[in-house]
């Protein structure tokens, strides 16, 4: 009987333990996230009204990621510029949806504080009733106007978008930069945010 009992546990733990030599498995990485800029505009305007209850934006910008192909308007980083009034303070707050290195971690990060100037025409504030398009719609409007023939050229031609107020022409406008930055665009379309008309292109 007691053989029996001995041999019955011997069978229970070898049955329960992991086969040998096998490694536990590691968590599968997430993948990148991609998004338009306006849901994520929406998220870094209450971030920022957490640090100043009259916050407004200034200017979105996305960035573009190693390995960036998206071609929907998305970007994987966004980030926005508030101005503070009251507090004569400008803050930016960044939206990242990637693990990628030497970028922020997933979420919002709050950014560093700096001096509000209202007189500064680079730092103008605008009102959020005004943005009514989508940076994916802008990239639409961008194809149509010269950005098709860039990526049939160059399919591998990153992109990244600005969002601004310009204050010649009491516009905002969505800027469509084809190239990692506007130094250094093979072609940028500006984009009326608010009734989605193209505006003009520059090189």
């Amino acid at each position: 009987m007691n053989k029996l009992v001995v041999l019955t546990l011997a069978l229970l733990l070898c049955g329960c333990s992991s086969p040998s030599g096998q490694a536990p498995e590691k968590p599968q990485p997430k993948p990148t996230e991609f998004q338009p800029g306006r849901p994520i505009f929406q998220q870094l305007y209450v971030a920022a009204h957490g640090w100043a209850r009259d916050a407004q934006p200034i200017r979105l910008q996305s960035q573009v990621t190693p390995g960036d192909k998206d071609r929907d308007g998305k970007a994987a980083v966004w980030t926005g510029y508030f101005g503070s009034p009251a507090l004569r303070g400008v803050k930016f707050y960044t939206w990242s949806g990637t693990d990628a290195p030497d970028f922020s971690q997933r979420g919002i990060t709050p950014g560093s504080l700096d001096t509000y100037n209202p007189s500064n025409t680079s730092t103008a504030i605008f009102d959020v009733r005004f943005l009514k398009i989508d940076s994916d719609q802008a990239f639409d409007v961008a194809q149509k106007h010269g950005g098709e023939k860039v990526l049939a050229k160059n399919p591998d031609t990153p992109i990244s978008y600005i969002l601004d107020w310009d204050s010649a022409t009491s516009k905002l406008n969505w800027h469509v930069i084809y190239g990692a930055s506007q130094g250094d665009a093979k072609l940028v379309v500006d984009v009326d945010a608010s009734t989605g008309a193209f505006y003009r292109t520059q090189k």
